[in-house]
């Protein structure tokens, strides 16, 4: 089956669909080899990682597709990716999906923000005409050539204009073809019970991981997710959050190293060698390698 149909598939099955957000080699080949069906590629992953700055519309569309690129290349899960606005217009949206399309990914998601856009859970975010939107999302599936190839449909509409809004222009986006549909921010588990009701195709929403953030989505657990009627769920800062905690542990214990006159050892900081050849596929190119290597003569 094509990666494709497996989202698809995946998006409307009963079970709910997580999708933990990768933005590297490592993550990406983390969530695979933990069992994962699929992942999210979180464009403020990308944004923060690569530019080290916040998801503020930094990030253009070549340095995005190269990204998605690569991480399609590394591991043989289905992915959908983050194209933001589609960096610009109808007819950019258009150029945006054919391409993350041959790139290899199963799907885009594109959102109704003005650009530069901004992290979904940030002040200040601003969104375009629903019926600008409309005509982005056409554009998104008209340029597949996969009929499969999955568009998902972003609103930020509830910051800006309340929930009635929300559910109008996922109505909308759903009429004009978004196989996916996601309501971002949304501030409590009766907004997204409420969606997931009245909107006519499957639902995803996004959830952080440990402690929430003041005034965004609160922590809801994946099986209440899939009673609440939600289709699919993202956690897209888990895992860059987590790197982040994993190397101030691992740099305050060097700093603390360097006032020591002994080797001060931390293996529960760090994984081994040989484990970090192992997730990055070292015995693939060893084996490469046995395969290429011209026999003695």
């Amino acid at each position: 089956m094509r990666h494709t149909e497996t989202l698809r598939t995946l998006i409307q099955a009963p079970a709910l669909l997580v999708m933990p957000g990768i933005f590297d080699g490592f993550s990406a080949r983390l969530v695979e080899q933990t069992g994962f069906a699929a992942g999210f590629i979180s464009g403020g992953g990308l944004s923060e990682t690569l530019l080290g700055y916040s998801d503020v519309g930094l990030m253009g569309f070549e340095l995005n597709l190269a990204a998605v690129t690569r991480l399609v290349a590394c591991c043989s899960l289905p992915l959908l990716a983050d194209a933001d606005t589609g960096y610009g217009n109808a007819v950019n949206v258009y150029h945006t999906a054919r391409a993350f399309e041959q790139a290899g990914l199963a799907g885009l998601m594109i959102e109704d923000q003005t650009w530069p856009k901004r992290c979904g859970h940030m002040s200040g975010k601003e969104v375009i005409p629903a019926e600008e939107m409309v005509e982005k999302v056409h554009a998104a599936c008209d340029a597949r050539r996969d009929p499969a190839f999955v568009v998902k449909a972003r609103t930020d509409a509830l910051a800006t204009h309340g929930l009635d809004e929300v559910l109008r222009r996922l109505s909308l986006y759903a009429d004009a073809g978004a196989d996916l549909l996601f309501a971002d921010a949304l501030v409590s588990e009766q907004d997204i019970a409420t969606v997931a009701r009245h909107v006519p195709k499957p639902l995803c929403v996004n959830m952080g991981f440990g402690i929430r953030s003041r005034s965004t989505t609160p922590l809801v657990s994946p099986a209440r997710l899939q009673e609440l009627g939600v289709a699919a769920v993202i956690y897209p800062r888990l895992l860059t959050a987590c790197a982040i905690r994993g190397m101030q542990h691992g740099i305050a214990t060097l700093r603390e190293a360097m006032q020591r006159p002994t080797v001060l050892e931390r293996p529960d900081l760090a994984v081994s060698f040989e484990e970090l050849n192992a997730l990055v596929g070292f015995a693939e190119v060893q084996e490469r390698e046995r395969r290429y290597t011209p026999k003695a003569m």
